[in-house]
């Protein structure tokens, strides 16, 4: 069975909705490096190396845009100890991306 392409009108909401995407994320990105200090979502951090700290702070970036931020980011935690992934200290994420919600309110 062959798959029909979207309507013309629905490409046009699809890649708009891309390009929101992206504005949400780098607004996010650019929020959190101004006001990260005021926050101290660093903390979150503490424990984890380098390459983990990354992949939370990557995670929170996506997340912090969701419709729901509290919600994705509490399953982006469970996520973090029910799937195979390449962090080092797949708790440790876990506790991470909770602290961060706490921290953020959420």
């Amino acid at each position: 069975m062959r798959v029909k392409s979207p309507p013309r009108c629905f490409r046009g909401e699809r890649a708009d909705a891309r390009r929101n995407r992206a504005a949400l994320l780098d607004e996010a990105i650019r929020l959190l490096a101004e006001h990260g200090p005021d926050v101290k979502p660093d903390l979150a951090l503490d424990g984890l190396d380098e390459h983990d700290a990354s992949a939370v702070v990557a995670g929170l970036c996506i997340d912090l845009v969701a419709e729901d931020p509290g919600a994705a980011i509490r399953a982006r935690s469970r996520a973090a100890l029910e799937t195979r992934s390449d962090v080092h200290d797949p708790e440790g994420v876990a506790a991470a991306y909770l602290i961060a919600a706490a921290i953020f309110q959420l």
